[in-house]
């Protein structure tokens, strides 16, 4: 069984932190549920239908959550029982790069992952509203560096709300990136906690992936 990031607190100091939270006791059951893997069974109905979608043939599906710093990608292939993880990765960049380098090894080391992989469609991170402006214009180039190689090699992509995301593969739209990350291993059945960038990134495809299957909520949109 796995180890909750929560086990740390009580449970009334947990409860209490996510009454602040505006989480009801009702949501903190689910959410540990699944973290603990008690809720893992969850899954594998909305694979088992995506699979039967597509069983013609096997879709792979490339997920990227874009940032200059740290671009996240994931590529995971359609299976029964659960998407088997071809590759996943962090395209890390010095705090000392100047911009346009950054930008260089992001598309760089995109194409050697279309090229590795082979995948047919890409499911990246939607946009989100930074206070910052500087910080909304550094990570539009990173995520239009990002975008321009995918489109490149001709992929279809489509965007997903982060929200949107973490209820799909956490079912909770406020959750910690530390709650995804252990989802995401859970539902792979990765050995090792992916790294945080690479664990949203994993996190997009799966909730691609699960879009096509049971769920129908309509959260991605074609970019």
């Amino acid at each position: 069984m796995g180890i909750s990031p929560f086990s740390s607190f009580s449970l009334e100091v947990s409860l209490a932190i996510f009454a602040l939270m505006g989480i009801t006791p009702q949501q903190f059951k689910v959410i540990q549920d699944r973290l603990d893997g008690r809720g893992r069974r969850m899954a594998a109905p909305a694979f088992e239908r995506a699979v039967a979608a597509n069983s013609a043939s096997h879709q792979i599906i490339l997920g990227l959550d874009p940032s200059l710093r740290g671009t996240g990608y994931g590529v995971i292939r359609l299976a029964k029982p659960i998407p088997k993880t071809l590759g996943h990765g962090t395209i890390a960049c010095a705090a000392n790069w100047d911009r346009s380098r950054c930008l260089v090894k992001i598309a760089q080391t995109l194409r050697d992952v279309l090229k590795q992989f082979q995948p047919e469609v890409c499911i990246v991170e939607g946009l989100f509203y930074a206070q910052n402006l500087q910080t909304a214009l550094i990570m539009g180039e990173a995520r239009g560096a990002a975008l321009a190689t995918i489109a490149e090699a001709g992929l279809e992509i489509y965007e997903l709300a982060p929200r949107k995301v973490k209820q799909a593969i956490v079912g909770y739209g406020a959750a910690q990136k530390i709650a995804v990350a252990k989802m995401v291993q859970r539902m792979l059945n990765l050995p090792e906690l992916p790294a945080p960038d690479a664990a949203d990134a994993l996190a997009l495809a799966l909730a691609h992936a699960q879009e096509k299957g049971r769920f129908s909520f309509s959260g991605s949109k074609r970019v």
